[in-house]
C-alpha cells in the first residue's frame, strides 16, 4: 500500500499561485488556531463570570465554555457541504462574520442566558474555519502526507493556548471579563484577512457538489458506512471528550484544590508550549510508523501516567509535590489531545477525499458533539478535587485504545 503525500486529483492549483509552505501552515494554524483562542482565554474569567452571573452556582460558569464547543458542533455539520458547494473561501469568511457579530453581542450580556446564547452562536461562527481548514489541506495533500502537514499545523495553534490564559488575564487586568470579546473580534478580523489576501480557492468549479438533502444524505451514509471512519470519529470524540472536561475544569483545580489561581495562566502556558513538541514529534515519526501505532501509543502512556498519577495524589503529598503530580498529568493529558487530533482526522479523512468538505463535517460534528455529551458531566462533577476529571479521562482513554486495536495494521 502506497502513502501518497499529495493526491492527483485534490491538486487544483499550481504550486506557484500557494504560499510557501511554512506561511501555508502558519496560516492553516492561525485560523484552527481561532477556537483554541475563544476557549483559553476565557478561563482566567470563569471566576469573574460566576461571580457576576452565576453567583448561586459557580459550577455553571464552566458552561460558558461548552456552550461554545456544542455550537461548533452544531454548525460543523453544515460547513464542510456548504464549503463543497460555494468553495472554501467564501464559508470561512461567512463563519467568521457570525463569530465578530456575536462576539460584540456577548460584550453587552447582563445574564448568563445571553452570555450562553452569544457563546452558542459564536461557536457556530468557529465551525466555518475550524473545518474548512481542514478540507482545504485535504484539497491539497493526502495520507501520510496529510498528517504530517496537519501534525506541523497543530504545532502552530498550540501557541495559542499557551497565550490564550495570559492574554485573558492580562485583559482582565485593564477591564473586566466583557472586553475579552472584543479581542476576540480582532483576532477574526486579522486571520482571516491574511488568509483571504494569500491562499486562493482551492476546490475548482468542476469539483464542486450541489448542496441538496439527497446529495449530503448520501454522503453522510457513505462516510458512516466506512467502518475505519467510523471507529476513527468515535475515538476522535474520546479524544475531545479528555480535553474539553479538563479545560472545563482545570482553572477551578488550580484556583480551589490548589489555591493557585493567580499563577494558573502561567503553568497552563507553560504546559501549552511543551505540548507544541508533541506536534513536532508526530510530524517526524507519523511518516515512519503510521497513525494508528502512534495513537495506540499515545493512549497507552497517558493511561499508564494518569494511573501513576491518581496512586501518587492518594498518599497525600505536600503542595509542591501536588503541584508537580497535576503539571505531568496535565502534560500528557495535553499531548495525547495534540498526538490524537491530527492523526485521527487524517485517518478519518484518508478515504474521503472526494468529498473531504462533507467528510470533515460529520467527523467534527460527530466527534465533537458527542464529547461534549460526555465531557459536561465530568466537568461539572468537580468537587474540589481532580479526582473526578483523572477518572472521567482515562475512562475515556481506556475505550479510546480498544477502539484502535479494531483498525487495521497498515493505517
Amino acid at each position: 500500500m502506497t502513502h501518497p503525500t499529495e493526491a492527483p486529483q485534490a491538486a487544483p492549483l499550481s504550486r506557484h499561485k500557494l504560499p510557501g509552505r511554512r506561511e501555508f501552515i502558519a496560516l492553516m494554524g492561525l485560523l484552527t488556531a481561532l477556537v483554541a483562542f475563544s476557549i483559553d482565554s476565557m478561563m482566567p474569567a470563569l471566576p469573574a463570570i460566576a461571580a457576576d452571573l452565576a453567583s448561586a452556582n459557580p459550577n455553571a460558569a464552566q458552561l460558558v465554555i461548552t456552550s461554545f464547543v456544542l455550537g461548533m458542533g452544531i454548525g460543523t455539520f453544515f460547513t464542510g457541504p456548504l464549503s463543497d458547494r460555494f468553495g472554501r473561501r467564501s464559508i470561512i469568511l461567512c463563519g467568521v462574520v457570525l463569530y465578530i457579530v456575536a462576539a460584540l453581542a456577548a460584550t453587552l450580556s447582563q445574564n448568563m442566558t445571553w452570555l450562553l446564547v452569544t457563546r452558542l452562536v459564536q461557536g457556530l461562527g468557529a465551525s466555518g474555519p475550524r473545518v474548512v481548514v481542514m478540507a482545504v489541506i485535504r484539497d491539497l495533500y493526502s495520507g501520510r502526507g496529510m498528517a504530517q502537514i496537519v501534525s506541523f499545523v497543530m504545532m502552530v495553534f498550540a501557541i495559542i493556548p499557551a497565550l490564550a490564559p495570559l492574554m485573558g488575564a492580562q485583559i482582565l487586568r485593564v477591564a473586566d471579563w466583557h472586553a475579552i470579546f472584543l479581542a476576540f473580534a480582532l483576532f477574526g478580523i486579522a486571520s482571516t484577512a491574511w488568509f483571504l489576501l494569500r491562499v486562493p480557492e482551492t476546490l475548482p468549479l468542476d469539483r464542486r457538489r450541489p448542496f441538496r438533502f439527497a446529495t449530503l444524505k448520501a454522503a453522510v451514509l457513505e462516510v458512516l458506512r466506512h467502518q475505519q471512519v467510523r471507529l476513527a470519529i468515535l475515538t476522535l470524540s474520546l479524544v475531545f471528550a479528555g480535553l474539553f472536561a479538563t479545560i472545563s475544569s482545570i482553572q477551578s483545580i488550580y484556583d480551589v484544590w490548589m489555591d493557585r489561581a493567580d499563577s494558573f495562566p502561567a503553568w497552563f502556558g507553560l504546559t501549552a508550549i511543551v505540548t507544541a513538541s508533541s506536534s513536532y514529534l508526530n510530524a517526524r515519526l507519523v511518516m515512519r510508523l503510521g497513525m494508528r501505532r502512534l495513537v495506540k501509543a499515545m493512549f497507552t502512556g497517558y493511561i499508564a501516567v494518569t494511573i501513576g498519577a491518581l496512586v501518587a495524589l492518594n498518599m497525600s503529598p505536600g503542595p509542591i509535590a501536588q503541584l508537580v503530580i497535576l503539571l505531568i498529568w496535565q502534560q500528557a493529558q495535553f499531548f495525547q489531545a495534540s498526538l490524537g487530533i491530527g492523526n485521527l482526522n487524517a485517518l478519518a479523512l484518508e478515504p474521503m477525499g472526494h468529498i473531504a468538505g462533507t467528510a470533515a463535517s460529520v467527523i467534527s460534528a460527530g466527534a465533537t458533539t458527542f464529547a461534549v455529551l460526555l465531557a459536561v458531566p465530568v466537568g461539572l462533577a468537580f468537587n474540589g478535587t481532580p479526582f473526578p476529571l483523572m477518572l472521567g479521562c482515562i475512562c475515556f482513554s481506556g475505550l479510546g485504545l480498544a477502539l484502535m486495536m479494531r483498525l487495521r495494521e497498515d493505517s
